[in-house]
């Protein structure tokens, strides 16, 4: 039997464009230019102006993505059960993951702006991802209505995003067990005072 043929990727791909940028933006953070973008994916500066107006564009559609591949990667190694004890099992591996992803050291280094935005910025798609995760991994923890149904529970995922920024977006504690350590036991600490309401009726 003759093996499969092999196609090379589509240069023109939504998918190959944002996994080049994903690629390049593991080393060069926002650094990364519309020129260097063309030229890895096979394509011209026209074609991706054309399709993403902006280089920023392509930069914050490629970190959304990396964000929800860091919260199912979180899924499949700590997988949460629907409990209090589960839900801060799976957030505080999603956080390590953030801290210790190559783009968020090439994000650091390349832009110490857009870093100290990241922990204040209230609004826009990497927000949106991050809270939508949190609201689906709290749901369980109110059965009659889940987040939307609980003012209280309503609350939690916006908190959580607060706590976890400053453990997640501290690549340079990455290689110091004790500093990590010290993130991910701070992180833990404050999770369960915001879901400390619910821990009796979860486990």
């Amino acid at each position: 039997m003759s093996p499969a043929p092999w196609h090379a990727p589509d240069p023109l791909s939504t998918g190959h464009v944002i996994g080049t940028v994903r690629t390049l933006m593991r080393t060069e953070g926002l650094d990364v230019s519309l020129t260097a973008i063309a030229r890895a994916c096979g394509t011209s500066r026209n074609f991706l102006y054309a399709n993403w107006k902006s280089v920023s564009a392509l930069h914050l559609r490629a970190l959304t993505v990396e964000l929800a591949q860091t919260f199912a990667a979180a899924n499949r190694t700590h997988p949460s059960d629907g409990t209090v004890r589960g839900i801060t099992e799976h957030l505080v591996q999603a956080v390590r993951l953030v801290r210790r992803h190559p783009t968020t050291a090439a994000v650091a280094r390349s832009s110490r702006a857009a870093m100290a935005t990241a922990h204040t910025v209230t609004e826009g798609p990497l927000v949106r991802v991050a809270t939508e995760h949190l609201s689906d991994l709290l749901h369980p923890l109110e059965p009659y209505g889940g987040v939307q149904g609980s003012p209280v529970l309503y609350s939690r995922p916006w908190k959580i995003l607060w706590v976890a920024r400053p453990a997640a977006l501290c690549p340079e504690a990455v290689g110091d067990p004790d500093w990590e350590d010290q993130l991910d036991g701070g992180f833990t600490h404050l999770l369960r005072d915001l879901l400390a309401p619910w821990a009796a009726t979860s486990e």
